[in-house]
């Protein structure tokens, strides 16, 4: 079985937020340029709709999803910018 997970290229981000309201759990946008902050690399099962939804809406397309085999211990999750 196979999980979500999402990666963002802050290069390619133009800070417009539809990840962050689409999708707040997941996303945010940094404090001091706005653009993307991924919290959740893998999100919850009840977040990963949504989570799907803003990689659709991204405007640049700077977020991306895959699929990762489950069973490992993910550490890709980043804690938002304080």
């Amino acid at each position: 079985m196979s999980t979500p997970r999402l990666s963002v290229d802050r290069e390619r981000c133009i800070g417009a937020g539809m990840c962050a309201m689409t999708a707040p759990e997941v996303f945010d946008q940094d404090a001091e340029d706005g653009l993307v902050v991924l919290l959740r690399a893998e999100p919850a099962a009840a977040h990963q709709a949504a989570a799907r939804m803003a990689v659709g809406v991204c405007p640049s397309g700077a977020i991306t999803l895959g699929e990762r085999e489950s069973g490992g211990a993910g550490a890709g999750d980043r804690p938002p910018a304080a």
